[in-house]
């Protein structure tokens, strides 16, 4: 296992110096070597930069599950190994993705007017043996970040080449299988990278999941001496069973166990294909930089989630389908500059995509289709510059300014000619930060910004329900977010790194998962106000212990008493272990806690909390063999994944019951890995 410098944890960001920028800056714990990497100066306390060691020592069973490296995020599942995750963070139920901006590799993750969720990001793709590292940052300050980019950023990066050849087989209970295999071979003056995955499994669900995915990444890379390019092709498809949510009553009742399903016919098949071109110029006092993709995704998506209520003959099950086409750029021109006396740094770049997307939502019988709900064709374009400054003011002070302006057009060709339309939307969004060194151990952070996330476009133009034919209203193109943060962090404390912030949001739209229509929702504004707390302790060269806890305060606002949001969970925790290389084992430790939220606006239905335990331990035979085991809910705890409180109707019964449905987290579960490099 490369031996990397673990200078920022999943619970803290580090403040290094690449920029130049003169300011002081506190001294960083090293762990599990020497030789640290420059990655730049942090605007807040809860910025983040996770080495791709950190991240293989943590134990997966989904590969999102990498973005709990984020302190206080949370990835659960409701429906199926083949779909998107669900998230959670500062007080957010962020669906699938609904103001959590992600990329891997500069490409972006959320798709919006997504036919199942506003943002929708599915990272079933990634493939964590290729990640050299992952950098998040909370909060909508950062001026290059941009649609869904309010509660939080992160970025996976992939490694440009494979130092060896490597070989990972896995093998594990209820029939999980997976094998990857890569390697990097020297062609011309670059190097070409070839890497796959495979995956099967059946799960631990009385119905087969028959999980079927294949990841495939092919590159070109080559360093030009003051730079380097690239050139990335990428292949992801897969095809699931799914048992999706089931009602408390069914299990009371005894006519289904925890890990039933009601609709044996859930389930999906999705594909993501891309193809990326990367360059980048450095020299002393400039970077510049270019990214250009294309993406080819296309999802169909059965679900019932209220079984026989709107349908007691044929079901209530639903498809939503859609193929899309995504093209974009990322340019961006950075300088080191002098002013005056002050060192200061010069960030100005461009954004574009264009997504063009053909939408359909159908009422099925297992999986085929017999009523038509609504069928659209939506092209839409966000078009992006910005700009920022950071400015050293003396040896103590840094500050941080930038502007960002967004145009959002959209053209909306629906199957109702009501629906149909087109228009734009345009904003503009300020950030300030400042950063006060109190002392060489001790820094301060305040800052302030505005985000937003970007509405579904058809929500922009609707003026008829598809279903009922009652008059609907329609939505803002873009919900501005507000947010203020203050933040500090401390290595006072030997071998110890503290980090503590507070902070608060004003969303204009709330964007909610409705659990019984299987899409998301725009509500009112809302407010959240939160306290964060993280710890990074090493004390010894091969160990890493971290922690975080946070609390969120999150309402809906002009509603009245009933000011709850569905599914916000205002407490999450989480301690991970992390040993590296003592006396040839190396493994992790990670406990993570998700508190209790309301169900319903007015608080009557909460939800129960959930503590999951996973490990992981690896032996290193030789430099080029290992053997690892992972468990999965080592204390093979009841707990659910997602839970929701909405009317269904069993095919036994005659009228709808409200009911609180549940998806189960799986059950302990190990999985046996061995490793080759060649």
């Amino acid at each position: 296992m490369r031996v990397l410098a673990i200078a920022i944890s999943a619970a803290l960001c580090s403040s290094i110096q690449a920029s130049g920028i003169s300011g002081n800056s506190i001294e960083e714990i090293t762990v599990f070597g020497s030789g640290n990497v420059l990655v730049g100066d942090p605007l807040t306390a809860t910025q983040g930069y996770i080495y791709g060691s950190q991240l293989a020592l943590r134990p997966l069973s989904r590969p999102a599950e990498l973005l709990e490296f984020v302190p206080g995020l949370i990835a659960t599942q409701h429906s199926g190994e083949g779909k998107g995750n669900q998230y959670f963070l500062r007080g957010f139920n962020l669906d699938h993705g609904t103001d959590l901006a992600i990329k891997v590799d500069g490409l972006p993750v959320n798709m919006p007017s997504h036919a199942h969720g506003q943002g929708y990001a599915d990272l079933n793709f990634l493939i964590p043996e290729l990640v050299d590292h992952m950098e998040y940052r909370k909060g909508p300050y950062y001026a290059e970040i941009g649609d869904f980019g309010t509660a939080a950023s992160s970025e996976f990066v992939y490694v440009d080449a494979l130092e060896q050849g490597r070989l990972t087989l896995t093998a594990g209970q209820d029939d999980y299988r997976r094998a990857f295999a890569g390697n990097t071979l020297e062609i011309g003056s670059g190097k070409l990278t070839m890497a796959g995955a495979a995956t099967q499994y059946s799960g631990p669900w009385q119905l087969d999941q028959e999980l079927d995915k294949i990841n495939a990444l092919l590159r070109y890379h080559r360093d030009t001496g003051t730079g380097h390019w690239s050139v990335s092709a990428s292949g992801y498809d897969n095809a699931w069973n799914a048992t999706d949510q089931i009602p408390e009553r069914a299990l009371r009742g005894g006519n289904l166990n925890r890990f039933g399903t009601i609709d044996t016919s859930d389930g999906g098949d999705t594909h993501r294909h891309s193809l990326a071109g990367q360059w980048q110029s450095l020299s002393d006092d400039v970077a510049i930089t270019l990214n250009a993709y294309g993406i080819d995704y296309g999802l169909n998506l059965f679900s019932n989630f209220t079984y026989f209520l709107e349908d007691p003959v044929r079901g209530d099950q639903f498809e939503q389908a859609e193929r899309r086409r995504v093209y974009g750029f990322d340019a961006s021109y950075a300088r080191r500059l002098t002013l005056g006396k002050r060192d200061a740094r010069f960030t100005v770049g461009v954004q574009n995509r264009s997504d063009d997307i053909d939408l359909g939502l159908y009422r099925t019988e297992r999986r085929s289709r017999f009523a038509s709900t609504r069928e659209d064709d939506v092209k839409q374009s966000l078009s992006s510059a910005y700009a920022s400054m950071d400015i050293a003011i003396n040896q103590r002070l840094r500050a941080v300014g930038g502007l960002r302006a967004d145009h959002f057009s959209f053209d909306v060709d629906a199957d109702l000619a009501a629906n149909s339309g087109d228009g734009s939307d345009n904003l503009l969004s300020p950030k300030f930060s400042l950063i006060y060194a109190q002392s060489d151990k001790t820094e301060v952070f305040l800052s302030a910004g505005q985000g937003f996330h970007s509405n579904d476009a058809r929500g922009t133009t609707i003026t008829v329900d598809p279903v009922s034919g009652a008059a609907a209203d329609s939505v803002d193109p873009l919900a501005k977010a507000r947010s203020v943060e203050l933040g500090m962090r401390t290595v006072a404390i030997a071998n110890t790194q503290l980090a503590l912030s507070l902070f608060a949001m004003k969303l204009d739209s709330e964007l909610i998962y409705v659990g019984d229509a299987g899409a998301t929702e725009a509500l009112g504004e809302s407010k959240r106000r939160g306290i964060e707390i993280g710890a990074l302790y090493a004390p010894k060269p091969w160990l890493l212990i971290d922690a975080d806890l946070t609390f969120t305060k999150a309402r809906l606002l002009d509603v009245g008493r009933d000011n709850r949001i569905p599914n916000a969970v205002d407490r999450t925790a989480s301690l991970g272990i992390i040993v590296n290389d003592l006396h040839k084992m190396s493994g992790g430790l990670r406990i993570r806690y998700l508190g209790d939220a309301p169900l319903l606006e007015d608080g009557s239905v909460r939800s129960d909390a959930t503590l999951l335990l996973n490990a992981q331990v690896l032996y290193q035979f030789n430099p080029n063999w290992s053997l690892g085991i992972e468990v999965m809910n080592l204390l093979d705890n009841k707990d659910n994944d997602i839970t929701y409180f909405y009317a269904s109707q069993l095919a036994t019964e005659t009228s709808p019951e409200d009911d609180v449905h549940f998806h189960p987290a799986e059950p302990r579960s190990a999985r046996l890995t061995l490793r080759a490099q060649f």
